[in-house]
């Protein structure tokens, strides 16, 4: 099963990577959007939310964000929020 290699960083800390299975939700500021496996290439401005992460092992789980910016490309998704709260991760 393909998944996702996916890194966290706020812009004064580093606030999670690793393997996903899926990105289940992140807010854009045009809506929501979801990543999978083979999604195509996507630079999108973040709204404040909450994105959730279902890792390969452990549960899934939320980081709270202000903000931000998603980039996706070759199932290498990159998170930078101004602001980012790791939530009831596993």
């Amino acid at each position: 099963m393909a998944e996702l290699q996916i890194e966290i960083v706020a812009a004064d800390h580093f606030v999670w990577s690793g393997a996903a299975k899926k990105l289940i939700k992140a807010r854009t500021v045009n809506g929501e959007i979801g990543v999978l496996p083979g999604h195509v290439p996507t630079l999108a401005v973040l709204a404040a939310g909450d994105l959730e992460i279902e890792p390969v092992s452990g549960s899934r789980f939320t980081v709270q964000i202000d903000g931000g910016f998603l980039s996706v490309d070759s199932d290498r998704v990159v998170i930078v929020a101004d602001n980012a709260v790791l939530e009831n991760a596993a």
